[in-house]
């Protein structure tokens, strides 16, 4: 079977802060309609490397291009055309609290387009009924449970119906029921709407639930030592460091 066209791709990319390199010479391609788990231990550089793939930070050196746009070199223009065509979930939510869940929701609506009051209204309620929080339009952050926090996020995250949605740590902190409910919606909404996903994550059950593809870094080498079907690379990576990863071995003590 022939892939579905890249629609993001990452070449050489290097990135760190200041004059520390987290991560060095990347090359990273993500295809469309596909959903992809970046893994790695504390400190190996997987929200680094989402924070470029989005925009939030500038690589000191290589490409980003998403969806046939280098972002890494466009224009203002061009990058606010890019950012329509993604959504990001955000570690915990970030939602505004003091905002109500359909404020939130709308503030990415509003801020992208120019569709009248009655029009967000109806999109909101569509947003939040497509991630079962339907009747919760009125609710504060504060009133809501974790996984509905989540929830809530999400409906914001494809509220202008992306293309492309990275999602940071989208099960941590929950329990595993909820857990669970949250991998369903994720597979759900990449199967009915075909939305390319890059997922950041460490919880091996989400892992193995949602993603296609899993992208292993490790800080060690600051890069990617592994890549392939999560399950695959559980069962056959001789690599002692993805094994010790999908298998919850700890690391030898020396000495």
């Amino acid at each position: 079977m022939t892939q579905n066209p890249v629609i993001i791709r990452a070449e050489q990319l290097t990135a760190g802060y200041a004059d520390r390199i987290i991560l060095e010479d990347i090359h990273l391609s993500v295809h469309t309609g596909e959903i992809v788990a970046v893994l790695g231990g504390s400190g190996c550089g997987k929200t680094t490397l989402l924070k470029h793939l989005v925009g939030l930070a500038h690589p000191m050196a290589g490409t980003v291009i998403i969806d046939g746009v280098n972002i890494t070199r466009c224009s203002d223009a061009q990058f606010r055309s890019v950012l329509r065509r993604m959504g990001v979930l955000f570690q915990g939510g970030a939602l505004f609290g003091s905002m109500t869940i359909a404020e939130n929701v709308a503030l990415t609506i509003r801020a992208y387009t120019d569709l009248p009051d009655s029009a967000v209204t109806n999109l909101v309620r569509m947003k939040l009924c497509m991630v079962g929080l339907g009747g919760y339009e009125s609710y504060m952050p504060s009133e809501l449970s974790g996984g509905m926090k989540k929830r809530a996020a999400l409906a914001r995250a494809l509220a202008l119906n992306p293309r492309i949605l990275f999602l940071d740590e989208p099960s941590a902190g929950l329990d595993p029921v909820t857990a669970a409910e949250i991998d369903e919606l994720i597979c759900h909404i990449n199967e009915s709407l075909g939305t390319t996903m890059v997922i950041v994550t460490h919880e091996l059950a989400s892992i193995f639930a949602v993603a296609q593809r899993a992208i292993m870094l490790d800080k060690s080498v600051r890069g990617i030592i592994a890549q392939g079907p999560p399950r695959e690379l559980a069962e056959t990576s001789e690599d002692a460091r993805v094994q010790r990863f999908f298998h919850r071995i700890p690391e030898p003590v020396n000495g």
